[in-house]
């Protein structure tokens, strides 16, 4: 028997993109559902290959009830897997000089919102690469992303209006208050020039958390409203604590028409669990049969 999931590798715009496709769905006519999956720090999309295939094959289990078929798109972030130019600059605050990147803070948001811009990009374009011929519609997109991929997952979720599922995975919603915690834990001052002015400008300004994420007014202040989020995290994990995301997670307001589910699970450090991935692939589930 042949592989369940097939990979299709694509150059888009100068970006090698990975297509995930369950060997059950290549026959099919119906509407499509694209799914971003976005790898974490100083790995490449080969650490999420089994995540992807997970879902897939949940979604496509016996029974399950699906109305949208669904791909999964992966790519690399900027400084990662096959665009790696400097490795030191995914690196964090360290007392070890040989790790120590001194500029870590802005570094690692300038990455993650590089990948919520190359998404947008990817949405624009990837049509055209996959379907030349419109042979089938992408319906509706997703993105679900692991620890650097989760944050940019927020990211993604207040700057593309297109992006109508989330699924954050051990990622925080609040650069500040997670990156003052890093900063104090490193012991370094979270001010200039490790925190630049100008980086601390624009976060203030455009973060997840600088939105007003509890309002559930129709003035589109709030851009969480009518969107599908599940967040995923674990109670152990001491690089993004849950710490620094609750006080957000707990006030996010999707609206009557959104839907907001939060699993923590409790025995889960800074990683994917298999109990994470199958409330991923549940959650997608149910966005593929409404």
């Amino acid at each position: 028997m042949s592989e369940s999931v097939t990979i299709n590798t694509f150059f888009v715009g100068g970006i090698l993109v990975d297509v995930h496709t369950h060997r059950d769905s290549v026959e099919s006519s119906l509407p499509v559902h694209a799914l971003f999956l976005l790898h974490g720090r100083t790995l490449s999309t080969k650490s999420v290959i089994p995540t992807a295939k997970s879902i897939l094959e949940l979604t496509y289990a016996p029974g399950a009830e699906r109305k949208k078929d669904l791909i999964i798109i992966t790519y690399d972030h900027r400084n990662h897997g096959k665009r790696l130019v400097d490795p030191l600059r995914n690196e964090g605050w360290h007392k070890d000089p040989t790790r120590n990147n001194p500029q870590h803070a802005v570094d690692m948001y300038t990455i993650q919102t590089g990948t919520a811009h190359d998404l947008t990009f990817l949405i624009d374009h990837i049509p055209a690469y996959l379907y030349p011929q419109v042979e089938r519609n992408i319906v509706e997109w997703g993105v679900a992303g692991i620890s650097l991929g989760g944050h940019s997952t927020w990211i993604a979720l207040t700057r593309e209006h297109r992006i109508q599922l989330g699924i954050p995975i051990i990622g925080c919603p609040d650069f500040t208050k997670l990156m003052s915690q890093r900063a104090q834990f490193a012991e370094v001052p979270f001010e200039a020039p490790y925190y630049p002015l100008h980086l601390k400008a624009y976060v203030d300004a455009y973060d997840p958390a600088s939105f007003a994420f509890r309002e559930i007014t129709d003035d589109s202040s709030n851009p969480f409203l009518g969107k599908r989020i599940l967040v995923l995290s674990g109670a152990k994990d001491k690089l993004v604590p849950w710490s620094t995301c609750k006080e957000f997670v707990e006030g996010l307001e999707v609206g009557e028409s959104g839907v907001k589910k939060v699993f923590l699970d409790e025995n889960a450090g800074h990683e994917c669990t298999p109990a994470m991935t199958q409330e991923a692939a549940l959650f997608v589930i149910e966005w593929l049969a409404k």
